[in-house]
């Protein structure tokens, strides 16, 4: 049966399980996803069935079968034995806790710790022997180098007593027999950012990914509570690691994800996403619980609704793409809280993440956190380059972000929901068009509420990162409406941000009545025009041009190591707008979607 062509990125399956270290590809190309099954409403995570997902086509199709015997889910194959290894953790009578750490094989072990488990195949017979480093906690599987007979595995840490993680490598050089704790130097602590409220969760290094480029050098991706992954690289197979830097990758608080593809390439997966700016918790109804004024735990994250991809060719100094993988399909949820289940994580979300490249060279995506979040989905890399995008709203909301948050009590299932996020409602709304019985339009207003975090209506639309490109914006501003501010930035932003523009390498303002801020050209209301505009990065220029003539220069208010690659649109209204602005299309074509 041939493998259907994929290029654009198609959802493949639902995950048993939350994305992280359950992936395994087999040296025929079969795939293989382990996780737990849940098969009824209300069941512990410790009666959850154990299952394994199996692919023979690339992922196109898959069947489920019940594991009935010891098995320590997903592991790597030795290029140097043939052995399979993975390390479980077990932590007595209680459940696993991280990403792809339970298995049926580490519930049979009744003392706590890190255990070596190989066998001559992944079904076993297994032998399992203690690592011998009990306090580590591993959510990756083991990385066979390239450049010298070593397994490699990342791990974090935390000392008693301390809030902060620490990360390093573990190193074996005789295919896993014995190993070697290599410590490594942590992103500095974080206290509280300009312009916040309050401490993040502090995070200094977790969930830690290494990736091995054809040099042979190794690039080390973390997790921070800084607005950005850290990366940090060794030339000596990992025995030691330079100072860990802020790398290009713009995130907080989520699993970043560093993958080697043939050819030297390679690939990152993570959230190049903002959070709203951190509260004053000690004013926040139930937010002052000592660990979140400390910094040990974080109230609510909002900032893990869309998963984004990017490329490399040379070891990780360009990289292109920066597309949208994954959004969270409740991200625009009317009761993002009904989608939450008592016997299922409380994250739900699109943060974990887990990659393999498969043999025609698509690669296949593990991601997200609750049964409504995690896919699995194939895509082809040419498509992080593809040179134009079209949106015209006849998917729905298909592509577009543009949930509010609603205000509620800190850790409360009433409004904030599990530990990932505030409650939500759709902002920016879909309407009949006003010319046409076969298409809709996005309207874009204000509705004053009390009970959201910020009633500002807004949207955001991805398109390939591009140096130079355009956006051509088809819109009709209502008499009597409030306007919008047009933005384009090179990472997503929440739709109803009151910061938004804070993130904007360029933006324009259409006024009530008409006016753009910058020029005297006045557009007709209650009539649809074309806004375009067009950037030129190396020149820190655009033009703003309206029915194709240019009618101003719009100066760069932003300078990112990142080409543009998101259209955020938000009201300017200062109370109520129910006239709004109405959008038809969104356009952009790449000039330059060169790496960056």
């Amino acid at each position: 049966m041939p493998i259907p062509k994929i290029t654009a990125p198609v959802i493949v399956a639902a995950l048993p399980s939350d994305a992280g270290r359950n992936m395994m590809q087999m040296p025929d190309g079969e795939l293989r996803i382990y996780g737990h099954r849940i098969t009824r409403t209300g069941v512990s995570p410790e009666e959850a069935v154990p299952v394994v997902m199996k692919s023979r086509d690339g992922g196109t199709s898959w069947v489920t079968e019940e594991i009935t015997v010891p098995c320590p889910g997903a592991m790597s194959r030795s290029p140097w034995s043939g052995r399979y290894l993975t390390i479980i953790r077990a932590t007595g009578s209680s459940p696993q806790a991280l990403a792809g750490e339970r298995s049926t094989l580490s519930e049979t072990l009744t003392e706590p710790g890190n255990y070596v488990c190989s066998g001559a195949t992944p079904e076993g017979p297994f032998e399992v022997r203690d690592l011998g480093f009990a306090d580590l906690q591993i959510q990756r599987l083991p990385l066979a180098l390239n450049g010298r007979r070593r397994w490699l595995v990342p791990y974090q840490a935390r000392e008693a007593g301390v809030p902060t993680f620490y990360w390093g490598v573990l190193l074996s050089d005789d295919d896993g027999k014995s190993w070697r704790k290599i410590r490594c130097t942590a992103p500095p602590v974080p206290g509280v950012l300009p312009g916040h409220g309050g401490l993040r969760w502090i995070h200094c290094g977790l969930e830690p990914i290494v990736a091995e480029d054809a040099e042979g050098r190794l690039l080390a991706l973390l997790r921070t509570a800084h607005d950005c992954h850290y990366e940090s690289f060794s030339d000596d197979g990992g025995e030691s690691w330079s100072e860990p830097e802020p790398s290009r990758f713009y995130a907080d608080a989520t699993m970043p994800g560093l993958y080697a593809l043939s050819g030297g390439r390679l690939l990152a997966v993570w959230n190049n996403t903002v959070p709203l700016r951190e509260v004053d918790h000690r004013t926040q109804q139930g937010g002052n619980d000592p660990d979140v004024l400390n910094g040990w735990w974080e109230d609510v994250f909002t900032n893990r609704d869309a998963l984004h991809a990017a490329i490399s060719c040379d070891g990780g100094k360009t990289w292109s793409g920066f597309r949208e993988l994954l959004l969270n399909s409740e991200r625009n949820a009317g009761d993002f809280r009904s989608v939450m289940v008592p016997f299922d994580t409380r994250d739900k979300s699109v943060h974990q993440n887990q990659a393999v490249e498969l043999a025609d060279g698509r690669i296949l995506v593990c991601a997200g956190q609750n049964f409504r979040s995690r896919k699995a989905l194939v895509f082809d890399p040419k498509w992080l380059e593809e040179p134009t995008r079209h949106e015209d709203f006849s998917t729905g909301y298909g592509a577009l972000s543009v949930h509010q948050f609603l205000r509620s009590p800190a850790g409360g299932f009433r409004g904030i929901s599990g530990h990932c996020s505030y409650n939500r409602r759709a902002g920016a709304a879909l309407v009949p068009h006003p010319d046409r019985d076969d298409r809709e339009v996005l309207l874009i207003g204000r509705h004053p509420d009390d009970r959201l975090v910020s009633d500002l209506e807004g949207v955001a639309w991805n398109f390939t990162a591009a140096k130079k490109g355009k956006v051509r914006i088809r819109l009709r501003e209502n008499r009597g409406a409030g306007g919008v501010r047009l933005m384009l930035t090179d990472r997503w932003v929440n739709p109803s941000d009151p910061d938004a523009a804070d993130f904007a390498v360029f933006a324009t303002e259409l006024l009530p009545c008409g006016v753009f801020a910058e020029a005297e050209k006045t557009l007709e209301p209650d009539s649809w025009h074309d806004v375009e505009i067009a950037w030129d990065l190396p020149k820190s220029c655009a033009e703003l041009r309206l029915d194709g003539e240019k009618i101003a220069e719009l100066s760069r208010k932003l300078v990112t190591a990142n080409a543009l690659s998101y259209l955020h649109i938000q009201t300017l209204a200062a109370g109520a707008d129910p006239f709004g602005v109405m959008f038809e299309s969104f356009d952009f074509a790449g000039v330059d979607v060169s790496p960056c």
